[in-house]
């Protein structure tokens, strides 16, 4: 039985992607830091029909110690972890740099990039004690291609650097003739609470009519989303894997078609 360990999965795209491997009959260890909202997800996910075991580990992406506490807790329930998905987020207040607080800053680069930094860190110490190693991939999000919105500099920021930051660590691992391997997952934009909520959900956004607008068009419902990245997951067996559902063709006819397609997620 295959086990996949999923950061940020007691909502949104995460649990989407939990409850996609759960169909597939594959043991999950959902993540969170509520702790409520974590174990609802666990009964939740356990009332679909599945072949796999579900477990639940309260653990903050930006802390260390909590990520390999929940490496830990995944070997010592299920023996292996096939797949890690660093999925953890937070986005930020519709602010220019300088109208963020220090503790903003520093916690959508604990969150952000620092999380799939450390995370993907543990996952290979982990997978590289197990036979046949195993596949880490990290979210990425706006900006992870350069793309620019005034009020994202800093989620972009991350989203950048932690797209670097894999691309790389696929290299390395490939060098070291590693069993492990790494990949980017690109959701695109999805109609959930993170578009509307920062930092976690604590403060609301107002979001300008243009950006709703531009949101409209582009965004997605998180279990379409899921079940496409869920199924390439499980096909794939490269390393440095790029798993994209938003392509340059979808944003093309996306834009082309917008005037036949009204939808309002706001």
């Amino acid at each position: 039985m295959k086990t996949v360990v999923i950061t940020g999965s007691s909502r949104g795209l995460g649990f989407e992607m939990a409850k996609c491997f759960r169909r597939y009959g594959w043991n999950v260890m959902l993540n969170g830091v509520n702790g409520q909202r974590l174990r609802s997800a666990v009964k939740e996910l356990k009332r679909i029909k599945g072949g796999g075991s579900v477990a639940g580990f309260r653990a903050s992406a930006a802390s260390a110690d909590e990520l390999r506490a929940l490496a830990g807790y995944a070997k010592k329930q299920f023996g292996r972890v096939d797949i890690w998905i660093n999925n953890a987020g937070i986005n930020q207040p519709m602010k220019a740099l300088w109208e963020l607080s220090s503790d903003e800053i520093n916690a959508l680069i604990d969150t952000d990039l620092r999380g799939a930094v450390i995370g993907s860190k543990i996952a290979v110490e982990l997978m590289s004690a197990q036979p046949r190693g195993g596949f880490i991939y990290n979210t990425e999000g706006y900006g992870c291609n350069g793309e620019m919105m005034s009020g994202l500099n800093m989620y972009g920021t991350c989203k950048r650097g932690a797209s670097h930051f894999t691309i790389a660590l696929a290299k390395e691992l490939e060098e070291r003739h590693s069993m492990v391997r790494a990949g980017r997952l690109s959701p695109g934009m999805m109609a959930t609470d993170f578009l509307t909520g920062a930092m976690g959900g604590e403060q609301k956004i107002e979001l300008p009519e243009k950006t709703k607008k531009f949101y409209n068009i582009m965004a997605d419902y998180p279990d379409v989303v899921g079940e496409f990245l869920v199924k390439n997951m499980i096909r794939n067996r490269k390393n440095n894997a790029h798993i994209n559902w938003l392509t340059r063709r979808k944003v093309a006819a996306r834009f082309m078609t917008a005037g036949f397609r009204k939808r309002d997620y706001f």
